[in-house]
């Protein structure tokens, strides 16, 4: 299905040669075009890039902007939208209400942005309809910002990026490379975009082949793909651990900016002959099959055929990954019971959010279960439309109607099923869904408290083909279907009527809205001259996810609340870190002879084989630094987003060859600050244990001068204070 190819390319007449040498013309990507617009630097190879709109939701939006605030925000200098799709359920009271969502109200008031309200769309699905357009850059506080089907180069990053626009500063990188990923043949029925992004992910992510670098989409097999197949894809590849993603452009793009009435909006976009990239994945349409992404990573990604094969092989081990996540003898997870006769069966499904909630998706879904409805007690079926105008659209098609009829359960405009806020299936259950991760927890599920169900991840296709096969899972492939769906007609009086609009006029004079949940940042401490630090965790699992850092779910209320979140840190992974930190914190000075208190910061480090894949919530860094964090010594980081989360608050990046420390010794890091300040990469440090002393090599990596600063002085908010 693809191929990878390690080498340099040049793209002429649509197909792809190896490229003689570097200096073939990479001037000629679309990539290159729109980060040179948008380039202020100088340098064409280390940028300094300011974005034409920003966007978050409402578990990240109260602190970019507290964090703004305490900087010296007076009003958003360019488009700001803030969406309210996470935290939007406000089903109990107490810290779960629409606290947050007042505060965003009365931000975009006050300093001049956009509301959207709760349930009216998830944040990426707004973003296509109503604000991306070709040749712009996009920067999100959600790792999902991805709009490169319609010639948008968006990133999702932590929001302290976010805060640095705010301040008309900028997102500082090397120029990235360049991965073509050339697209031929054409999709067989039953095979959706969901299919195409896990084969995607499946052969890129492990090796890190698309790690930190652009994809540019191109080639025929591009035309034939419509724009939801395309948005469905490109939302997906955040998973690969790419920077970004942009797409070649057609009268398809044009069509679909003409029907959501912004035309203008539109512009042709594609690489000129000869552009050179440095790699390339190739992709033949033709021969991708429904695939199926197993517990606990997009990348654990199989065909269903072969999944149906072995499926005792396969689910046994990911039994034997989730019974290593049970703490202290709590609980039992068990997924080979789930094969009968056979066949495997699950006991849920969802179609949901930015991925899976697209019109087409629906549509496709939608005549599938008439040829027999969800054929099962023990089987249920969720529909999440991603926009109201979805919705409506999906209503006038008549599908609505047909899903309920058919015994599907829809809901409104809701990102919970992707991030373990909604649906969480019984313990033990197996819950098939087009959404866009499924690492552990996910789907809402507690393991340190001995309950533990788990997601794979489905197009909406094959989930609608297993629902009238009663739960056992089927691929679309095997379907006949009607795969035509009717045409879609966006109604912009929904968002006219519902979305608050002050785009670049906020009055200063307008009062934020405070609940008694939002709290300001604790205040951060400058690096002294010496560094001392006292293992708290150590994490020996190849990748950490920032979902174990700081879990989704449950603590989307307390995302306003540093301290309150803080409580929350490493609990999945690691119970004890908590208090751990909070001592480190708490206690006096160690008496170690040699280290002066006066000339020494003294703080806790979590030490980890690679941490941070997947979402770019800052809090996954925030929260160790609330705690008394102070740096995270890692082998590798496993995406860009979350070393620069470390950065802003103020933690030093650390590398180290081994992951041999053990909780409770001490690193011992001296004239670090001078160090920092000279823009050294490499330190030598002394670990000192129990009757115990060694010497180590930590290295920062390459950092910026304003990312050297930012360290030096605590945190961005410090940097930017003074």
């Amino acid at each position: 299905m693809i191929t990878l190819v390690n080498h340099g390319v040049v793209y002429k007449d649509g197909k792809l040669s190896r490229a003689e040498n570097k200096s073939s013309d990479k001037t000629k990507t679309i990539s290159y075009k729109i980060l040179k617009k948008h380039n202020v630097s100088g340098n064409p190879d280390r940028l300094s890039l300011k974005f034409d709109e920003i966007t978050s939701h409402d578990i990240t939006y109260v602190g970019i902007i507290q964090t703004a605030k305490a900087s010296g925000l007076l009003s958003f200098p360019i488009p700001y939208t803030l969406t309210n799709c996470h935290n939007s359920l406000c089903a109990v009271g107490g810290t779960i209400n629409e606290d947050d969502h007042a505060f965003g109200l009365s931000a975009a008031k006050k300093y001049g942005g956009a509301y959207v309200p709760p349930h009216l769309a998830v944040i990426h699905q707004f973003m296509r309809e109503e604000r991306a357009f070709c040749g712009a850059m996009i920067l999100g506080s959600d790792s999902h910002t991805r709009y490169g089907a319609l010639g948008t180069l968006a990133i999702g990053e932590g929001g302290p990026e976010l805060v640095k626009q705010l301040l008309n500063k900028t997102y500082d990188i090397d120029y990235p490379e360049t991965v073509a990923v050339l697209m031929t043949g054409k999709l067989r029925r039953g095979v959706g975009p969901h299919d195409v992004a896990l084969a995607l992910i499946s052969a890129t992510f492990k090796s890190g082949f698309v790690k930190n670098r652009i994809l540019e989409f191109i080639g025929e097999g591009v035309t034939g793909l419509s724009m939801d197949y395309r948005n469905g894809i490109d939302v997906m590849t955040t998973e690969t651990a790419c920077l970004s993603s942009i797409w070649q452009t057609d009268e398809k793009t044009e069509e679909y900016f003409a029907a959501h009435g912004r035309k203008q909006a539109y512009k042709k976009l594609a690489p000129g002959s000869g552009a050179y990239y440095d790699r390339a994945v190739e992709i033949d349409l033709s021969t991708v099959e429904p695939m199926i992404a197993l517990p606990f990573h997009p990348s654990n990604a199989y065909t269903i055929k072969d999944f149906l094969s072995r499926p005792y092989e396969l689910l046994k081990e990911v039994e034997e990954n989730g019974k290593k996540l049970l703490k202290n003898g709590k609980g039992e997870f068990r997924l080979t019971d789930k094969i009968k006769d056979g066949k495997v069966y699950v006991e849920q499904g969802v179609i949901a959010g930015c991925a899976g909630g697209i019109y087409e998706n629906i549509a496709e879904a939608s005549e599938i279960l008439k040829l027999g409805g969800v054929n099962s007690e023990k089987f249920t079926l969720n529909v999440y439309p991603a926009s109201q105008p979805v919705y409506k659209g999906l209503i006038d098609g008549g599908y609505i109607g047909e899903l309920m009829e058919d015994g599907a359960i829809v809901k409104t405009a809701f990102c919970g099923p992707c991030f373990g806020a909604g649906d969480v299936p019984q313990n033990n259950g197996l819950s098939i869904r087009h959404t866009t991760r499924n690492f552990e927890s996910r789907e809402g599920s507690k393991p340190s408290e001995g309950q533990l169900s788990c997601v794979a991840l489905m197009d909406a296709r094959s989930i609608a083909a297993t629902a009238i096969n009663g739960g056992a899972i089927t691929s679309a492939l095997d379907i006949e279907y009607r795969n035509r769906p009717k045409k879609y007609r966006f109604d912009d009086k929904i968002y006219k009527t519902r979305v608050f609009d002050r785009i670049g006029k906020g009055d200063i004079d307008e009062s934020l809205v405070y609940g008694p949940n939002i709290a300001d940042w604790p205040e951060m401490q400058p690096l002294k001259d010496d560094l001392l630090l006292k293992v708290v965790s150590v994490l020996t699992d190849p990748v950490t996810t920032t979902d174990e850092l700081i879990p989704s779910g449950e603590t989307s209320s307390f995302r306003s609340n540093p301290s309150k979140l803080a409580e929350f840190a490493l609990s999945r992974k690691d119970p004890s870190y908590v208090g751990r930190a909070k001592a480190v914190k708490n206690e006096k000075f160690p008496k170690i002879s040699g280290i002066a208190e006066e000339n020494t910061t003294y703080g806790s480090v979590v030490c980890a084989v690679k941490p941070g894949d997947g979402s770019a919530r800052e809090q996954a860094a925030s929260c160790q630094r609330v705690l008394g964090g102070v740096a995270n010594i890692a082998q590798d980081y496993a995406t860009k987003r979350y070393r620069s989360n470390l950065i802003n608050w103020g933690m030093i990046p650390f590398i180290c060859e081994k992951n041999d420390f053990k909780v409770g010794e001490y690193v011992y890091i001296k004239g670090v600050r001078a160090g920092i300040e000279e823009g050294k990469d490499e330190f030598t440090a002394k670990v000192i244990g129990e009757g115990t002393e060694r010497e180590v090599v930590l290295k920062v990596g390459a950092l910026t001068p304003a990312e050297r600063q930012i360290i030096l002085k605590g945190c961005l908010i410090n940097f930017y204070k003074d």
